[in-house]
């Protein structure tokens, strides 16, 4: 099976070529990168953007749209959104939930995809944020561990003063590996490669 990702960051590419190679080895993946538009859409996605976005989903065919702040709109053009699974997950688990995320422009989406999901599981949504867009610079320096280090700080300093949490919410592909630094906790910690790529791949 062929499966095309949407990137808006180089460094997705070897994650999703690590995560297929266990789980899928067969599957063949086609990865765009399109670093500008997460630029572009930082105060909105206008129609120009929307119009790109589209021409790339419908022309591709199964696509996951890794990127959160891009996602809600490729999603209307028939896309994936990488973090549909993960919010199914968090509804499934119930109680309040803690929502990771390091730009501003997933705020929104993120919000309202976990928000619909729990509604649909029939709870009453409990959703605490967790901005640390402080940390974003050390990831487009390169400085990768060094932002997944810094999110499971902020995420341990919140559940030191938040005890009810049932589940942690990792936005952002991008932080995937901030789940190394928190194996500790007892409570689930869900990112969104993996379900997504599985959901993509039909496993």
């Amino acid at each position: 099976m062929t499966l095309t990702l949407l990137h808006t960051a180089e460094v997705h590419r070897e994650t999703f070529d690590t995560l297929a190679a266990r789980i899928a080895p067969k599957a063949k993946l086609v990865h765009h990168v399109r670093v500008d538009w997460l630029a572009r859409a930082k105060d909105g996605i206008d129609d120009a953007l929307e119009h790109e976005i589209s021409r790339l989903v419908v022309a591709a065919g199964p696509v996951i749209c890794t990127c959160t702040s891009l996602g809600e709109v490729a999603a209307t053009y028939g896309a994936i959104r990488i973090d549909q699974p993960m919010m199914a997950c968090a509804a499934d688990i119930g109680g309040p939930v803690l929502l990771v995320f390091s730009v501003e422009t997933t705020r929104g989406p993120s919000t309202a995809l976990l928000e619909n999901a729990i509604r649909q599981s029939g709870q009453t949504p409990d959703i605490h944020p967790l901005f640390v867009g402080e940390y974003w610079p050390l990831f487009l320096a390169g400085d990768i561990d060094g932002f997944h280090r810094a999110i499971a700080k902020a995420v341990q300093a919140r559940l030191s003063t938040c005890h009810d949490i049932a589940s942690v919410v990792l936005a952002q592909a991008s932080m995937m590996g901030a789940t190394k630094y928190l194996e500790d906790l007892e409570i689930p910690v869900l990112t969104s490669p993996e379900l997504a790529l599985r959901a993509g791949l039909n496993l």
